[in-house]
């Protein structure tokens, strides 16, 4: 397995001073967000060729604020567009996935239409992910939406398409599961990553080993399964020492890595 951290896991910077740092730390690639610009991407795609970092994925940028799910057709429009923009990107960088929430179920979206909607809609985007073989990765979030490992595979059945994967989160699944059954449920459908810690008591987030993930069985759920692509770290700048937190992640998922 190849460790990664988010681009937002890493002190504030330019592409290639936060790209360095992960170097420096032992990273193997790094997560983007969706980059809008061709100067932008220009500058990405510079910083991860004279660092060697690999950019694996990309994070979506409107997948909460024009979901999938909506009954809005203005809202599909954009969210449509917006993975378009996450998949030249990741043409771009070479990243082989997109990072998608694929739905949010609330007060005026009820959970079947979330089910409908989303499975309708995104069918309507994978034709161009298919023809460039980059793969979108469906993550389970705090959405109220799919929120067993049974149904998450189910939904991912439904696509009947090889691009569409699930990006998995190890730490949004404790409050109510327990991420390696998860990960066993999954096998064959994980195709990328999240790891961050979680605090049952307080109902936090926190950093790695921190928390209540039981790691080695996260571990050994994953070798199981054989699982060999990026372990990505989603947390958050460490304001006090950020340097110095970069470094401590990249020691915790070699942690995780020796089992």
């Amino acid at each position: 397995m190849k460790k990664g951290i988010c681009i937002g896991s890493l002190p504030e910077g330019s592409y290639s001073e936060r790209f360095r740092l992960a170097k420096k730390a032992g990273f193997d690639g790094v997560e983007v967000n969706t980059i809008e610009t061709d100067e932008e991407l220009k500058e990405a795609k510079k910083a991860s060729a004279e660092t060697g970092i690999e950019v694996p994925s990309i994070m979506n940028a409107n997948h909460w604020q024009f979901p999938f799910s909506s009954n809005k057709e203005e809202d599909i429009g954009k969210a449509i567009s917006g993975m378009r923009s996450s998949l030249r990107c990741a043409e771009s960088l070479g990243a082989d996935t997109v990072l998608l929430v694929p739905g949010v179920v609330n007060e005026e979206v009820s959970y079947e239409e979330a089910m409908r909607n989303s499975i309708k809609n995104i069918g309507r985007i994978i034709p161009e992910y298919e023809e460039k073989k980059i793969f979108i990765g469906i993550e389970e979030v705090w959405n109220k939406f799919l929120l067993s490992p049974i149904e998450f595979k189910e939904y991912l059945n439904n696509f009947n398409s090889k691009v569409i994967a699930a990006y998995f989160d190890v730490g949004n699944i404790l409050l109510y599961g327990y991420p390696e059954q998860w990960i066993g449920s999954l096998a064959g459908k994980i195709k990328k990553v999240h790891l961050k810690d979680f605090k049952l008591e307080t109902k936090s987030f926190v950093y790695l080993h921190q928390g209540d993930v039981n790691w080695k069985k996260v571990a050994k759920a994953l070798q199981e399964i054989g699982y060999d692509d990026y372990l990505t770290a989603e947390l958050p700048v460490d304001k006090n020492d950020p340097e110095g937190r970069v470094l401590q992640i990249s020691k915790d998922i070699d942690r995780i890595l020796e089992g």
